[in-house]
């Protein structure tokens, strides 16, 4: 490897680990933040995915074989299993009759709503 880019390898991982960081840290301070469960729900599956994507890639520049290897089924597994855990979590508030409370959210499910017969 170059001597260039073996000094500036260690440099690009650590400002991976600090950009992980700072969304990690924004999108806990939006979790605390938001007013329900399911903007707080968006706020954390989006922690997940745009906070642990440096981190793990900085992990990657470590150049040994196995790191890599276990980093990328890291990285799988995680765009895999937040969405699809999110999508359950919000499935059960919503099942619970938790409502949103920005007073202009709509309920496009809702079957009790009062809306015109036309617009079903």
């Amino acid at each position: 490897m170059p001597a260039v880019v073996s000094a500036t390898l260690p440099l690009l991982a650590d400002a991976l680990v600090v950009l992980g960081v700072l969304v990690m840290t924004v999108g806990v301070y939006g979790v605390v933040r938001m007013p329900d469960t399911y903007t707080r729900l968006h706020a954390a599956s989006k922690t997940v995915v745009l906070g642990m994507m440096p981190l793990l890639l900085a992990s990657a520049f470590t150049g040994d074989r196995g790191v890599v290897l276990r980093v990328i089924l890291i990285g799988l597994f995680l765009l895999v299993t937040t969405p699809v855990s999110a999508h359950m979590v919000g499935r059960a508030a919503y099942l619970k009759k938790e409502r949103m409370q920005a007073p202009e959210a709509v309920d496009e499910w809702d079957r009790d709503s009062r809306t015109p017969e036309g617009q079903r």
